[in-house]
């Protein structure tokens, strides 16, 4: 452990040409800052073989160019930068994103499922889903899909036993301890509360997803 009560940076190899950079073991709001901090750190270096930087709930992966590198020279150059960033404390420093307003009609065929499992009723489901301001943790799964947190504790649900095929684009949903968007029809197993006419993904767009990591999501209910 650090002098702040963090556990250290680990790092591992990822195939030959990248390194995974583990900052802990859990996914919340301060593990998420620390990740943006380290990513943000690790980015303003400007390393020259640096390829590609990718975040996750914990984790930050470096690609780079194996011909001019190595693992050990990648692992000993990125050690002091993802230390001191790793060392702040949580939030301190974190990148901001920017704020969005989503807007949703809360119609989805999981909604009464939910209230049901939650012993709350709908409109205090859909109270407590628009009673928060969201934070993107990072995008994966799927190009455009932002994972999104923390929900309301007692909006935490499991996902469904059986997932969808197809679940329609602009889908608002719930899972665990989060909530997403579907940015386009995919196959999903999170529940379905409500749906959005905003595009949140465009690959013809620069950039094409509208949510980046540290950005922050409201959802506002609307009637149409």
């Amino acid at each position: 452990m650090s002098d702040s009560g963090v556990a250290a940076p680990t790092f591992t190899p990822l195939a030959d040409s990248a390194l995974t950079i583990t900052l802990g073991d859990r996914a919340d709001a301060a593990m998420s800052a620390r990740v943006r901090m380290v990513a943000a750190a690790v980015r303003a270096a400007a390393l020259p073989p640096v390829r590609d930087i990718a975040s996750g709930y914990a984790v930050v992966t470096v690609w780079y160019d194996a011909l001019h590198t190595s693992y050990e020279t990648m692992v000993r150059t990125l050690e002091p930068i993802v230390n001191e960033a790793a060392a702040v404390a949580p939030g301190a420093d974190a990148p901001v994103g920017r704020e969005h307003e989503i807007p949703v009609r809360y119609d989805g065929p999981d909604l009464d499922e939910v209230a049901r499992r939650t012993g709350l009723s709908v409109a205090d489901v859909v109270a407590r889903h628009t009673g928060r301001v969201y934070t993107v943790y990072f995008l994966g799964f799927v190009p455009g899909w932002a994972y999104l947190g923390d929900l309301d504790p007692s909006l935490v649900v499991p996902r469904r036993t059986e997932p969808r095929p197809r679940v329609p684009a602009g889908s608002v949903a719930i899972a665990g301890a989060q909530t997403g968007v579907y940015p386009y029809a995919i196959p999903g197993g999170w529940h379905l509360i409500g749906r959005t006419s905003a595009e949140l993904f465009d690959p013809m767009r620069d950039p094409p997803a509208v949510f980046a990591a540290g950005d922050r999501v409201r959802f506002v209910r609307v009637a149409e």
